[in-house]
């Protein structure tokens, strides 16, 4: 993010870069409840995050009820650090939650969001995260419009921990699940895998390529509302933690299937594939944040790289791989030989604090 977007508040006025206050720094008695808290709230909360359901600062929103079935997910983000390359902690926060919404054909509406913040966190670096969850949920379309924060004392977390829950509506008939597969499905990846877990891990670890590593994270809700045009999909998931070979193998258990999928058909950036290989892991396992994987149909699977195609999400969109009729619960991924391996589900989490 700019320094020019770190001034445009909500209306897309110009507002001051910090909020004028007492504290530099977030300080115990701003999570009692008292003065302190109201003005955290008012200063740095209700400027970044301020609508008609938000603004009534009750315990709870009172939200008209929206045509169709309802869509629940919730998410806690831990990610170290906290800003890194394509991202931050913040807009993880928003764009997390709004993917795991899409994943079922939902449409996202709203966000609530919670913070635990430790004491001596500086007020800068939380006015900076509030400004990314801000333009994550404008660009997402989702209105935040709840929300809690406690304050632990130094040591107690690591500088801030963000829960947030999403509520959006899913057209009545619309039934996406893994349960569904069928023999002949073909699996469709969005783009190029491990991109943010490797941003994270080498931000971590002061690595440097002569290309930069840049987090995926981004709202999937354009193209998945683009991908439901060309025929609702069987199954969608976001491979975050664990990456592909996790959802891969939830798709299979689920299922009861087999699935195949080429190694060579699997897009990686050079420079990502690079900073795996440096730290001995496989790309497939990485977590990503801005991807969708989905199963579709093998009559409407070029409809569908088609359309996901001409979405600015999807450019690299293409078919990875098959459900098949054999090894049922398995997933099998072959090399450029034809050889084929089994892709077991990670055993432990490989890059942890990755979101």
């Amino acid at each position: 993010m700019t320094d020019k977007d770190h001034t445009q508040g909500w209306s897309g006025g110009p507002v001051c870069p910090v909020p004028l206050t007492n504290h530099t720094t977030v300080q115990l008695a701003h999570g009692s409840g008292g003065r302190m808290s109201a003005e955290l709230v008012a200063k740095f909360f209700q400027p970044r995050f301020g609508n008609p359901f938000l603004d009534r600062l009750e315990d709870q929103a009172v939200l008209p009820r929206p045509a169709g079935r309802l869509a629940f997910s919730t998410d806690t983000f831990v990610v170290d650090p906290l800003f890194f390359p394509g991202g931050s902690i913040g807009d993880l926060a928003v764009n997390g939650t709004v993917n795991d919404v899409c994943m079922s054909g939902a449409t996202p509406l709203y966000l609530s969001a919670g913070f635990v913040l430790e004491e001596g966190l500086p007020l800068a670096t939380l006015h900076r995260i509030l400004l990314d969850m801000e333009k994550a949920a404008r660009q997402a379309g989702v209105a935040i419009v709840t929300g809690d924060t406690k304050v632990v004392p130094r040591g107690s977390c690591d500088k801030i921990f963000i829960n947030t829950t999403g509520l959006g509506t899913t057209p009545d008939g619309l039934v996406l699940s893994a349960a569904s597969l069928a023999v002949g499905d073909q699996i469709i990846l969005s783009g190029t895998l491990a991109d943010h877990g490797m941003a994270v891990m080498t931000c971590r670890q002061g690595l440097s390529f002569q290309a930069s590593i840049a987090s995926d994270t981004a709202s999937l809700h354009g193209l998945v509302a683009a991908m439901l045009v060309a025929g609702p999909p069987r199954a969608m998931r976001d491979p975050t933690r664990g990456g592909l070979a996790a959802t891969l193998n939830e798709f299979a258990r689920s299922s009861g299937q087999g699935l195949v999928v080429e190694r060579g058909l699997i897009p990686v950036r050079p420079e990502v594939a690079a900073a795996c290989e440096i730290l001995g892991i496989d790309p497939l396992t990485v977590a990503n944040e801005g991807k969708l994987v989905a199963v579709v149909p093998p009559q409407i699977a070029g409809a569908m790289v088609a359309v996901m195609r001409r979405h600015p999400l999807g450019r690299e969109a293409a078919v990875i791989g098959t459900v098949v009729g054999v090894h049922p619960g398995l997933v099998a991924v072959k090399n450029g030989l034809g050889v084929a391996q089994v892709l077991e589900m990670p055993l432990g989490e490989q890059l942890p604090r990755i979101c």
